[in-house]
């Protein structure tokens, strides 16, 4: 199966859709910044990836935030957060990503910090396996419309879809 992302745990990998059809190319991301650049520069393209994309880069930066407590940590990773959103400003699904990976964190109670960034970690890898369960299913569903032979076209790079 062709992964169009794929979480390393220390860096977000994407398939670059500038490169298909002509070519596969893989590149790993390790940091919100260069994930809101692969974002911004249409890497990963396809609402549902760019929100999945978001997630992995909400949890890069969760990694390495820096701060003391709780209350610090929301700020300095909200920082990541804004330039996630800023990467992409019409990209719904962007914006549900960085909302439920926030609403992890606001939920999250005490100062224990490696778990709430285990917590973070876990959420992005639950919409990451959403969103693949939901693109299976839509598969599925859509194979039952196709006769062998058939051909589909996306005109939106679908994410693990296509």
């Amino acid at each position: 199966m062709i992964r169009t992302i794929e979480w390393l745990g220390n860096a977000v990998r994407l398939i670059d859709q500038r490169a298909l059809p002509g070519r596969e190319v893989t590149l790993d991301y390790t940091t919100p910044e260069e994930v809101a650049f692969a974002i911004k520069d249409m890497v990963v393209r396809g609402a549902p990836a760019i929100g999945v994309t978001a997630a992995f880069g909400a949890a890069l930066g969760a990694k390495r935030a820096d701060a003391p407590n709780r209350e610090a940590f929301m700020t300095v990773w909200g920082k990541d957060l804004d330039l996630l959103a800023a990467s992409r400003p019409t990209a719904v699904n962007l914006f549900w990503a960085i909302a439920r990976m926030r609403g992890v964190a606001e939920a999250f109670v005490g100062d224990d910090l490696p778990l709430l960034v285990a917590r973070l970690e876990d959420e992005a890898v639950k919409i990451y396996e959403e969103d693949l369960a939901i693109n299976r299913r839509m598969g599925e569903y859509g194979a039952t419309l196709l006769a062998d032979g058939d051909t589909a076209l996306t005109h939106c790079n679908a994410g693990a879809l296509a």
